[in-house]
């Protein structure tokens, strides 16, 4: 096999043109190569935006020397079911033009912001990227955060263009933290205050030439194929470090004047892309439907004897387990359009399908409860306020909850449980916080909940632990009888006759 390069490059169609650096993009991972650059790549195939990027790697260790040796180029294989079909899409992306690590060369990340065509940045620096670090200074080289260091670029932008406000930057960072654009702005400004006193007109530029977009990306990117890569590059005909692999499923929600949006086409590219003025309804819709309803049925569904979600969509009666609770349940207290949620609906569905991902139930399990607070509480409390009744299946879920952390001993070190599935007696761990484990721990010693009055009291104990729920459950008309009744039931019977039974109700 041939090295993937630029000759390549050429025999497979790609035409190498020279195009301008119009995007500095912070972070080479896998998910800015399958979103992000896909976009652009887009954009560039269908003649609307005629630039390339420039990466920043944010940390000291990265990946850009092996981007280097390939010419920045890779190929990204995205996957998936799409109107019932499965779908195979393989593509060159062809969008990077260079790549600095300002560890290394301080001095050329510097240079990017004497780029005049430079007008676009993106991030993705994890969630813990978008932090104020008090301890960076302008005399850094680099700083350590990432606002540092896009603060040093800024500065030296407004110094190389004399303040032109014509010159400011639109930001779009895609960390999964909640108001993104808004905490990056923040961060970036409290530090400017500490580093530049009294220069008022840098602080103005900063407010005045820039736009800080919050954004949502929904995209499942699962990276380089370890598994299958020998396989993948026979039937490419070369070899591919880079490889990069995600589902067809794409959203982007960028929340900021859409006025904007002509020098970024990604929705006259025809990308699934909404500009609003306002992404909560996205945020909930997303948080509600695709992880609530992870959240809703991964445990349910390993105590009914599956590991993954494709094993779920597999099975007859958890696949419509999963489809009951997301159309019946969740989708009725969402306020958006009843046309979008029922399109986004059918979607999960569809890439919880997806043959080529795998996604272990026990994986999904990791720190359960306070991921049932945030995804699943809020649609079973707006079900009760809207319908007057307890939603079955939401409730069930928490009884699941309840079950899945009964364990039969602490493991190492006090961070995770033991606990053995009733099913086929497969041994599991149980990984929460210290907390919520010493809590089922004690809950859970000398019980079995296979007398409903037991199961009452183990309910009630749970409902009624307001450190966990931001409030008292157990004072919820029926909810203590209703999720008793089902632990009591998954105990006697068994998980499979019980989920068996919701679906006959």
């Amino acid at each position: 096999m041939n090295q993937l390069n630029q000759d390549l490059a050429l025999k497979m169609g790609l035409e190498k043109n020279e195009k301008p650096v119009k995007v500095l993009q912070f972070g080479e991972g896998n998910f800015l190569r399958a979103f992000i650059d896909w976009m652009v790549d887009t954009m560039n195939t269908k003649g609307l935006f005629d630039g390339k990027i420039s990466i920043v790697q944010p940390l000291a260790q990265g990946m850009i020397g092996m981007m280097a040796e390939q010419d920045y180029l890779y190929t990204l294989f995205l996957r998936g079911i799409q109107n019932g079909e499965v779908v195979v899409d393989k593509k060159v992306i062809d969008v990077v033009e260079r790549a600095v690590n300002p560890y290394e060369d301080f001095a050329a990340y510097l240079k990017e912001a004497e780029n005049p065509d430079l007008r676009i940045i993106i991030s993705n620096t994890t969630e813990a990227g978008i932090v104020l670090r008090k301890e960076d200074k302008p005399t850094d080289e680099p700083p350590v955060s990432f606002p540092g260091k896009l603060l040093t670029l800024m500065k030296k932008r407004y110094d190389v263009f004399g303040g032109d406000t014509s010159k400011g930057f639109l930001l779009f960072p895609c960390e999964l933290i909640d108001k993104n654009g808004t905490n990056l702005k923040k961060c970036v400004l409290e530090l400017a205050a500490d580093w530049f006193p009294g220069d008022d007109a840098f602080m103005g530029w900063i407010e005045e030439a820039n736009v800080f977009f919050n954004t949502l990306v929904d995209r499942i990117v699962s990276g380089y194929p370890r598994d299958e890569v020998e396989g993948l590059w026979d039937e490419l005909g070369y070899k591919d470090n880079l490889l990069n692999t995600g589902e067809i499923f794409h959203f982007l929600v960028v929340e900021g004047p859409a006025e904007y949006e002509k020098e970024f086409p990604l929705i006259q590219a025809g990308l699934n892309v909404k500009w609003c003025d306002d992404l909560t309804p996205y945020r909930t819709r997303k948080v509600r439907i695709l992880n609530g309803a992870h959240t809703m049925t991964v445990l349910g569904a390993y105590l009914y004897g599956l590991e993954t979600v494709k094993d779920c969509m597999d099975d007859e009666t958890i696949a419509a387990y999963i489809k009951k609770g997301i159309f019946d349940e969740i989708i009725p207290t969402l306020d958006l359009p009843a046309d979008e949620l029922a399109e986004y609906g059918g979607a999960i569905l569809e890439r919880f399908s997806n043959p080529y991902i795998k996604h272990f139930l026990l994986s999904i399990s990791l720190n359960s409860v306070s991921k049932f607070k945030t995804r699943v509480l809020p649609s079973l409390l707006e079900y009760i306020a809207r319908k007057g009744e307890n939603p079955s299946l939401l409730s069930f879920s928490l009884a699941a909850l309840v079950l899945f952390y009964k364990s039969v001993s602490k493991g190492e070190n006090g961070t995770s449980l033991n606990a053995v599935r009733a099913l086929d007696g497969k041994e599991y761990a149980i990984n929460d916080n210290p907390e919520e484990l010493d809590f089922f721990s004690a809950l859970w010693d000398g019980k079995t909940a296979a007398d409903k009055a037991e199961a009452e009291v183990i309910m009630k104990t749970v409902l009624g632990n307001s450190n966990f729920w931001g409030q008292d459950l157990s004072t919820i008309d029926g909810l203590t009888d209703l999720t008793a009744g089902y632990l009591a039931s998954m105990v006697n019977d068994g998980v499979p006759a019980v989920i068996k039974g919701l679906l006959e109700d």
